[in-house]
């Protein structure tokens, strides 16, 4: 995926879907934030904003915040809409070898109890049908990646849906996309959400398979390419 970016400097994040940013001509603007989720460590003032701009002229907020460059170096993609660009674009690659060779993938099929859409479904000639949820990483604490940043229902809800997905004898994956250049390996989060942590364990016994991959970061003159490559371990703790 290739992205044209311009840089600034953030002043602070606010109302979950805004930030206000200083532009390197000492403009201060806001932009749009498409992120729900805490942000910690993602969103820090005086880190370096990389946003995209909208060709639509009815936005209020051309400004897209989609990278932040930390004051460590690390670099993140905040925007989550990417998150399931990035896998679609790695299926149909072949990148991601535990889903590969599939008939058809169809995105946001509903399904379950519970009134869900499931990311992608992947349909195979003689295999069972695979449901895959992705899950946006963006949470490193310690030099450990960490999933997620805030309690999560919707995540709760997901985990009941693909255990019982596996229970009907299709398969399930839970995808975690990994959007931080400083996370090596990831685990469930028990010290932010326990719910969901316990839930995880339960998911991986019921046969829930969890892989996590990582995205490689290729920024130059304003273009950011970036592809989700890199297979990392996730370790259940």
């Amino acid at each position: 995926m290739i992205l044209q970016l311009q840089p600034a400097k953030l002043i602070k994040r606010y109302k979950r879907f805004l930030a206000d940013i200083k532009l390197p001509n000492g403009e201060e603007t806001t932009i749009h934030c498409a992120n729900t989720g805490a942000m910690k460590g993602c969103a820090v003032p005086d880190d370096t904003v990389w946003y995209s701009t909208s060709t639509n002229t009815k936005r209020k907020y051309p400004f897209s915040w989609e990278i932040t460059q930390s004051q460590d170096d690390h670099f993140i993609c905040v925007n989550t809409l990417r998150a399931n660009q990035l896998v679609e674009e790695a299926l149909h690659k072949g990148l991601i070898n535990e889903l590969s060779d599939f008939n058809e993938l169809k995105r946001e099929v509903k399904y379950g109890n519970e009134n869900s859409r499931i990311d992608f479904l992947a349909t195979y000639n003689h295999a069972p049908d695979t449901y895959i949820e992705v899950k946006s990483v963006t949470l490193l604490d310690s030099g450990h990646g960490y999933f997620p940043d805030a309690v999560t229902t919707r995540g709760q809800k997901h985990l009941r849906e693909l255990m019982d997905m596996v229970s009907q004898g299709h398969k399930a994956v839970l995808l975690f996309a990994v959007l931080h250049t400083g996370i090596n390996a990831i685990s469930a989060a028990s010290h932010i959400d326990p719910t969901y942590a316990e839930l995880l364990k339960e998911a991986n016994a019921a046969g829930v398979e969890i892989i996590a991959y990582k995205a490689n970061f290729s920024l130059s003159r304003g273009e950011l390419d970036f592809n989700l490559v890199e297979k990392i371990p996730f370790i259940e703790r």
